[in-house]
Order: C-alpha cells, then structure tokens, then sequence
C-alpha cells in the first residue's frame, strides 16, 4: 500500500495550465444525500483527458519518462465547498499497460492498494475548476506499442447540507494508449520590431518525435488584429473577431515518426499600418484529436490554393522522444513603431435646479493603430471624469469607480463621489473607442459650471499614454448651464470612421467580451456642442418657466405705467 500526502503548493487550477485545452467535461455529478437534494447543494462536474498517450518503455534500464493527466472537479458555486468527498480509482484496465502514481492537490490525500485501486479523499473544493489530483502515467515494463486500456474514476460526496448519506458520483473513464505521435513546433526566427507594412516570411516548419506515424494534421494559426496573413488557402477556415483572427487548416497525409516537414510555401506575415503590440501564435495537433470549436460554423473557407506540407529532413526515429502537447505550438510577440491618437470627448446641458440630465463622455481612437493587452489582459486605458461643481451623479455606468476629488481611494462606495475613473476594455481598435453615460442633477445653478474629462493610463499612477503623439487632446470638459460666447464648451468627439470597427467602443454598464472592445450607444460620439435632453424635475422647470412669465408680465406693466406718467 503506497501513501501520497497533499503537496503544500495552491491548488492548480486546469484554466492556468497548457494542457487543459486538452481536457473534457465527464458529464454532471451531483452532490446530495440520498433524500431529495435540497437548493443549497452544488452540482459538481468531473472532468480530465479524455486520452493520454504513454512514452513507449525504455528497454535497457533508462529513466522513465511520465505523462500527466489531471482528474479536475468543477465547483459552480462562488464560494468554496467544505464537504467529505472520496475518489476511487479502478485500475484494472491498464494492468501490465501502464504504472500509475499520484500527485494530489492540497488537503487530498491519496492511497494506492496494490496494482488494481487507489482512493483519493478530501474536504474542500475551491470555487471553479480545480485539479483534484494528477496521474503521473508510466508505460509498464512488457507493454507494447500501440496498447490500450481504461482507467475508471468513480466516487461519493456528501451534500453542503446536513445529511447522513453519501451520494455516488457518476463514474468518468480515461483512456491511456502506449506509444503515439509527437509532434513538434519550431520556434521561428522573426524580427520582433517591425515597421509598418513590413513583410515577414514565416515558414512553418515541425517535426513527429513519436513513436508513430500521424495520419493527417491540423495546423491553428492566430494572429492580433494588428497583423495580417494575406494568403486565403482552400483548405483552411478563417475566423475573425474583435481582436484576434485564427485559421484552421487541415493538412492531409501521412506524417512519419522521426521526419521534418514545412510549408510547401512560406506563410507570409505582414504588420499593418494599425500594428502596435500584437502576437502571432501557430501551433500543430495530429487530425482528429482537436474538438471543434465553437466559432467553426462562424468561419469563411479561403479561396486560394490548398496549404500542403513537405518533408524537410528524415532523422533517424531511434532519437529522443517528447509526448508532451506543450512542444505542439509556438508564439511570437511584435512590438511595432507605431502611434495611436485617443481623443477625449465632453457634452453640455442645461436646466434649473433639481433637473437630472444625461452627460455622454469618453475617447475615441483616432489611430493609426490598434491598442490591446492581449496578454496581460489588462485595461489599455481609463477614463478620469471629474463632475461639474453643483452636481451630483445620479447613476454612474457600471464598473466606474468613484474616487475622492484627489483622486485617491474612496471607502464609501455607496453615495455619489466627485470624481470617477472608468477602465476602458483590453483592446481598443482603431477607430474605437469608450462610450460612457453620467446621470447628472443639478443641486445649483451656475453658470458655466464644468466638469473634466481626461483620457489617462490605466491607473492612477499611470497618467500618461506612451502611444498617444498628441496629449493635447486627451482632455475635454462636460459644462452645465453654459452661456454662447460665455461660458467654456465641451471638446466633442470626431465623426467615427468608416470600415471595420467604425464607431467601436464600449459601455461599462454592459458586458464586454473578454478580450475585446464593445460597442458603444448609437449617436454618443461626435456630438459637436448638442444641448442634452433633461431627464428629471419637470415641477422644477414648470415653476422656472411660471417665474420667466410673470417677470415678462411685470416689466410690461411696469413699462405701460412708465408712459402714462411721463
């Protein structure tokens, strides 16, 4: 009996891991007692590989070489779980194929009875997907190439609630296969600084380390919306989105184990006149093996010639082996020269005391480039909106954060703040922008009152905008109760451009795909000095228009009597 105690390292989560693109879904547990599952109760799924492939055994005593399957839970509650949960593992299936040890997460402990079953058992689940335990897979001493065999993960967990019983959880297989094809990316060599319009050759180039032949290939490629990939070959599917376009090209044939192959002809990659950072990705997987994607019925079919490969070099198939996926695909990150102009945008209103209007702000991308932190994730930019004196926010667009007049952390977040910093999406495209909308009452009337509107970095220690050439116009004002000739007026926002991405921007009060930038309310862009509509307080204004008219009346009686005694 062998015992495997909890590793003291976080918890993995499979979304954090190359590998997890690998795995699938068993289908859905549920966690309850034998009675009627009561509402508070979650509902698990257990998942992992659904197929691992096993370096072939070394004959002659070398050191064995482990794959990795990772058998996950996935938690929907947003909480974590604390609830007795035990795993067994059937381990019939792969006897005299595969050695099977165990590498379990924190507070799982893990025991192995002999050759034919372990039991894993914990308490706690953290919310989302988490990897439960690993299998660290050895091909057995004896097996053969090409062997196959099950193993059958099966278990029982008790409800969040107070129960007695356990519930069995439905069982999950994996299957493990000795020997397989491994096939792996070469890095290529490109120049990471292009300008502009600049072309790059980029001849695809892989090799099958394996243990055998793959029938058939699926080469991915992606690339930001910064760069272009000119040819449209027939056998390759294109998809486009905010940010990323991505090619699947299923390239036919028979791929030996030991041989290196490359394209037929060179891909061509081109950093267009909107490039700033961008990244291209390109990877292979042997046909059949890649679930579809759900963008796949989205895509268009090129119209070009067909995309083939071509053997490069045959090297002797007796050389070291790689089974692991994470050799199947590479990256290149390009920083190009290149600037983008965000343009900050204001609005004007007018209304007596206690109206509530409307105040559209934000920036517009007036490129040339694109701006995304595509691999950061983080914001490209934000919005500073200081509110105009004698105001107040009524409603403010979800995900601004009021801060305090300074600008510094506000702990009230409840009441309406001074001032708001508003993130923008991770990528912004030329020609995009932030789309934003105040709720403002006007507590005071004043004359020309104004508030600032700044386009800025990310944070607040993060003003300026290295891509941005022009700072100058990166701030506008929102004025209340401005006066023509008199009072400041707001900086609007340029005529959105046409083509792709025209008007692109986005609103925080809805949701932006992650990733890309949303799209932002018809008509709040380039609004040059429109009054804004009052939304509130009509008593307030019926009683404004009742004090003008009975003024009007009196000077008119007052004139009348002016004349009669003079």
């Amino acid at each position: 009996m062998t015992r495997f105690s909890p590793r003291t390292a976080p918890l993995r989560r499979a979304g954090g891991l190359a590998a997890t693109a690998l795995l699938l879904a068993a289908g859905p547990l549920t966690v309850a007692a034998a009675a009627p599952a009561r509402a508070a109760d979650p509902v698990f799924t257990l998942g992992g590989p659904a197929e691992t492939a096993l370096h072939p055994y070394a004959e002659g005593g070398g050191a064995p070489k482990r794959s990795t399957a990772g058998i996950t839970v996935t938690n929907p509650a947003d909480e974590g779980y604390e609830g007795e949960f035990t795993l067994t593992f059937d381990l019939t299936g792969v006897a005299g194929i595969a050695d099977v040890a165990f590498h379990p997460g924190p507070g799982v402990e893990c025991e192995t009875k002999g050759t034919r079953s372990a039991v894993c058992t914990g308490d706690t689940l953290a919310p989302g997907l988490s990897t439960v335990t690993g299998l660290l897979l050895g091909a057995a001493e004896g097996s053969e190439q090409g062997a196959s065999g099950t193993i059958r993960v099966t278990g029982e967990a008790r409800g969040a609630t107070s129960t007695p019983h356990a519930a069995p959880l439905t069982p999950f297989t994996t299957r493990v296969t000795v020997g397989g094809p491994d096939l792996v990316m070469r890095k290529l060599p490109f120049d990471h600084e292009p300008t502009p319009g600049q072309k790059q050759q980029a001849p695809i180039t892989f090799a099958n380390r394996g243990s055998r032949d793959a029938d058939g290939v699926f080469l991915t490629l992606r690339y930001s919306r910064g760069l272009d990939i000119p040819q449209r070959y027939s056998n390759c599917a294109y998809t486009t989105n905010e940010t990323w376009t991505t090619a699947r090209c299923s390239v036919e044939g028979a791929f030996e184990a030991g041989a290196t192959y490359t394209l037929a002809a060179p891909l061509t990659l081109e950093a267009t006149t909107r490039a700033y950072r961008d990244l291209f990705v390109y990877g292979i997987q042997e046909a059949g093996t890649v679930p579809r994607a759900a963008s796949a019925a989205r895509s268009e079919r090129g119209s070009g010639t067909v995309l083939r490969a071509v053997p490069l070099t045959k090297a002797p198939a007796a050389r070291g082996v790689d089974l692991e996926p994470g050799d199947n695909e590479q990256e290149a990150e390009f920083r190009t020269a290149n600037t983008a102009d965000f343009m900050a945008y204001g609005d004007e209103a007018s209304g007596a005391a206690g109206a509530t209007v409307t105040a559209r702000l934000g920036f517009h991308n007036d490129g040339p480039a694109w701006i995304g932190r595509i691999r950061s994730g983080g914001s490209v930019a934000a919005v500073d909106f200081t509110v105009p004196q004698g105001a107040t926010v009524t409603s403010a667009p979800k995900g601004c954060r009021g801060v305090t007049a300074e600008g510094a952390y506000r702990e009230d977040r409840t009441t309406p703040a001074p001032r708001y910093l508003c993130p923008a999406p991770t990528a912004v495209r030329d020609g995009g922008g932030l789309d934003l909308s105040f709720g403002l009452r006007i507590d005071k009337a004043l004359i020309g009152a104004a508030g600032r509107v700044t386009v800025r970095g990310p944070g607040l220690q993060e003003a300026g905008l290295p891509f941005d050439p022009k700072p100058g116009n990166n701030t506008a004002r929102v004025v209340l109760n401005g006066q023509s000739g008199g009072g400041p007026s707001p900086s609007p926002a340029p005529p959105a451009k046409g083509g792709p991405g025209a008007g692109s921007g986005t609103n925080p009060s809805a949701t932006a795909a992650p990733g890309t930038s949303g799209t932002g309310a018809p008509g709040t862009a380039g609004r040059v000095g429109g009054g804004l509509a009052s939304t509130g307080s009509p008593a307030a204004l019926t009683a404004s228009a009742m004090a003008i008219a009975a003024l009007t009346t009196g000077l008119a009686l007052f004139a009348a009597a002016r004349r009669r005694r003079y």
